[in-house]
């Protein structure tokens, strides 16, 4: 569909956005270059858990700049903060990820969608590899090198700290964006409603929160591309 987006809910957008980044700096900072993997093993798990579900939070920011919606009345503000998100979370590129997420609401669930695995949507892992290797290119592989070395060499970070509380939550971030947001919502085990080849995962609200930002209403999201992320839920209950 091809409304505008609505301003009315900027400053909401905005709030909540500030709010996950922010959490996410403080429990990336604190697990990075404070936590000691010497502490009990639980509060790893939690924090990487945590770093994990809030990594999805800044991506799904990001994604809703990309549709505008994040703060409609300033683009370039609104692509600004889209361009920073994506490039910490992997070093992606901006117009890239943006075209290409485009060209998956037009072309959705066929050939031409770039997220789509149209070889075989029931074989997760080949369409996950598919999906990474669609984004994650030498370019942003040698990124991230250079931001290990960053943390390590510069920030002094410890090594193991490196990779245990910042690349692990990072890669099940992409598992859990994928897999609540791409994979349940476009394979097509069963029929789908509309030409959006999209569906909704049926979840408790909390539930949704917890496993993908809403992302899981996807039907709504293809129906309704410009609405943030956290209207999602509202846009089911009025169909």
């Amino acid at each position: 569909m091809n409304q505008e987006p609505d301003t009315t809910y900027h400053k909401k957008s905005i709030t909540y956005a500030l709010i996950i980044i922010v959490a996410w700096f403080i429990v990336h900072v604190f697990s990075v270059f404070m936590h000691s993997l010497s502490n009990p093993l639980w509060q790893t798990l939690i924090l990487i858990l945590l770093q994990s579900w809030l990594y999805a939070g800044i991506f799904i920011v990001a994604h809703d700049a990309m549709h505008g919606t994040l703060y409609p009345k300033n683009i370039k503000l609104n692509d600004s903060i889209g361009r920073f998100i994506v490039f910490i979370y992997a070093g992606f590129d901006w117009k890239k990820m943006r075209s290409s997420h485009h060209a998956h609401h037009v072309h959705s669930g066929t050939n031409k969608d770039p997220d789509y695995y149209s070889k075989n949507s029931q074989k997760f892992w080949s369409w996950y590899k598919n999906f990474f290797s669609n984004y994650f290119k030498w370019k942003q592989f040698f990124l991230m090198v250079v931001f290990t070395l960053v943390y390590i060499l510069i920030l002094g970070a410890e090594y193991e700290n490196t990779i245990v509380m910042w690349a692990i939550p990072a890669i099940l971030s992409s598992f859990q964006l994928f897999y609540f947001g791409t994979y349940l919502t476009h394979r097509n085990s069963i029929p789908f409603k509309d030409k959006h080849n999209a569906r909704t995962n049926e979840f408790p609200l909390w539930l949704s929160l917890l496993t993908c930002f809403h992302f899981g209403y996807h039907h709504e999201h293809h129906l309704y591309p410009h609405e943030p992320w956290w209207r999602l839920p509202a846009r089911k209950l009025n169909q």
